[in-house]
């Protein structure tokens, strides 16, 4: 009987030594090197198979698919541009092409990519979902319901599996959340073999992984370090962080590598060396810090290299995978209510479930004039990334400007023509496109420091601002929200919670609107509620790392018994 997890690389290679002359099989291997993991193996057959047959499109579209795993985007954009101009009617190598146009800058491009693929194969809900994401990330709205709804639909009735991070931006319920990573889960489960179970002697510290591509100057770093740093007070418990991103040289890098007891080094790497080495460290009890996100290795915990393991904090939702034995949350983002949604047994935190970097300094900004705000008036922001500014919540922060004169909405610079295109939204819904002031990407300092400029943060949904919440609120900034049916959208609404300002989570958009406008007509109230924030920021518990530590501490030590 042919075991479903055996591997097909071992065959083919021994095919290959007796028949070096077969172009497809070197593609065939190209192909399941780099399901593995292995993009440099994957690139060398590619190039094999290129020798035998130049130009052939799917040689030419899998050595694009290796290079970019390997970070040599550029040549993955030219291996893929080719790939595409020798088969211009092939859909897959068009999504390819899409996603290399997207790391390389070229998010227009990219949208051309993923709109041919689309008309190429308009019933394929996995290319409608590449398309509605990207989309979503330009701000172009076209046929957005439509394919929304083509997605939908294909989840509900598991005809294709989607990416869960992009569907946590769609009006979906948890349960339908739940449904999209399961199908993930189970493709995932069916191509990989779990590693032996082992016996092991037990050991006065229980040994805790954490696995992630954003050790560093990423959200994931910026939001762990301090709590790190107090985790590694105690002494029973041994902090192991798996990198799978490269040292950045960022000083967040070197202030986890510091607080750890060992840093693994695990980028580039093959699937099953990565859970070797997670195993070989001995783990107890292992966190994937990245879930569904992207850039993540959900292969190398569907092979089981640690005893439990535990979905926490990048990912705000379930992981629907067999693999993922716990879920850490707290009561507000994750109610009894949303547990059906969930695979996972729910772990929950007594205070909010994510920490922040509370060692930062919030430096002076540069003048309103310099950030291109008008010298007065209510700065009213949103820092969301430009896929969670949908048409819904961009009408009722727009509905804010128009009952607020001389307000300004302040937003992240977004790729493409995003910007232009909220300005040509703003002029629709009758609001002076001038009014929108879009910030360039800035530094986690600058960006901080500029924050002292903004006096109300509008919130988004179906998903919220996460650590642009908890950026805010540090910098002094309140954050108004309305808190949803799903993980994704309460997290804005959980440190509210926690922070004691209950108030800022309202029940329906038409609460929303008069919150905010009721808070920028009254420069006194919205003075009064700054001052509450920052005291609240000091008292409340919601940024004590010191506190959230031992919490996790127990956390993690009765997870291990």
């Amino acid at each position: 009987m042919h075991d479903r997890h055996s591997d097909p690389r071992i065959e083919l290679r021994r095919a290959l030594q007796h028949n070096p002359g077969d172009a497809f099989g070197w593609i065939l291997l190209s192909e399941h090197e780099i399901d593995a993991g292995d993009a440099q193996a994957g690139a060398v057959a590619a190039q094999r198979a290129l020798a035998l047959r130049p130009g052939h499109p799917e040689a030419l579209a899998r050595l694009g698919r290796a290079q970019w795993m390997l970070g040599r985007r550029s040549e993955a954009v030219a291996s893929l541009c080719a790939a595409a101009a020798n088969a211009p009617n092939h859909p897959g190598i068009a999504v390819w092409l899409g996603h290399a146009l997207e790391d390389v800058g070229e998010a227009e491009a990219a949208s051309d990519a993923y709109a041919r693929a689309h008309a190429l194969a308009p019933d394929e809900p996995q290319i409608a979902a590449y398309l509605l994401a990207w989309r979503r990330k330009l701000c172009d709205w076209r046929d957005l319901d439509a394919l929304a709804r083509q997605v939908r639909e294909a989840v509900n009735s598991a005809r294709a599996s989607v990416e869960p991070f992009a569907f946590l931006s769609e009006d979906s319920s948890a349960v339908e959340q739940l449904r999209c990573a399961r199908l993930r889960a189970t493709q995932i489960a069916q191509a990989v073999r779990p590693l032996p179970a082992v016996s092991r002697s037990p050991s006065p510290r229980v040994q805790v992984g954490f696995l992630s591509n954003g050790f560093g100057a990423h959200p994931t770093g910026l939001l762990t370090v301090a709590m790190f740093e107090a985790l590694s007070a105690h002494d029973d418990i041994g902090i192991h962080l798996f990198a799978l991103n490269r040292d950045d040289g960022s000083p967040i890098r070197g202030r986890l590598q510091t607080a750890a007891h060992a840093l693994h080094d695990v980028s580039q790497q093959a699937h099953a060396q990565v859970a070797e080495t997670i195993r070989n460290a001995g783990i107890d009890v292992l966190f994937d810090l990245r879930g569904w996100g992207g850039g993540g290795a959900p292969e190398v915990l569907a092979m089981r290299p640690a005893p439990v393991q535990v979905n926490w904090l990048a990912y705000p939702g379930t992981s629907g995978a067999p693999w993922i034995d716990h879920v850490l949350a707290d009561a507000f983002v994750l109610p009894p209510s949303l547990q059906d949604g969930f695979s996972e047994n729910v772990l929950r935190l007594p205070r909010c479930f994510q920490p922040s970097d509370t060692t930062r300094v919030i430096a002076t900004p540069p003048s309103r004039i310099e950030c291109g705000l008008p010298a007065s008036g209510v700065v009213f922001c949103c820092f969301n990334n430009s896929y969670k500014l949908n048409p819904r919540s961009m009408a009722r922060a727009l509905a804010v400007l128009r009952d607020v004169p001389g307000s300004v909405l302040w937003l992240l610079s977004g790729p493409g023509h995003a910007d232009a295109r909220l300005r040509a939204f703003a002029q629709a819904q009758g609001v002076d496109p001038q009014r929108l002031v879009f910030m360039p990407k800035q530094p986690h300092a600058q960006y901080l420091a500029r924050l002292r400029h903004a006096d109300l943060f509008l919130d988004t949904e179906p998903y919220n601002a996460h650590t642009t919440a908890s950026d805010a609120l540090w910098a002094g900034c309140p954050v108004l929200t309305r808190p949803g049916e799903t993980f994704a959208a309460r997290v804005a609404g959980s440190l509210n919670h926690h922070l004691g300002l209950e108030s800022m989570n309202v029940d329906s958009d038409a609460a929303f609107v008069a919150r905010a406008v009721a808070l920028g007509r009254d420069p006194a109230a919205l003075a009064a509620l700054k001052d509450e924030v920052a005291v609240r920021r000091h008292d409340s518990g919601l940024f004590d790392m010191t506190g959230f530590a031992a919490d996790f501490a127990a956390t993690v030590r009765a997870i291990a018994r």
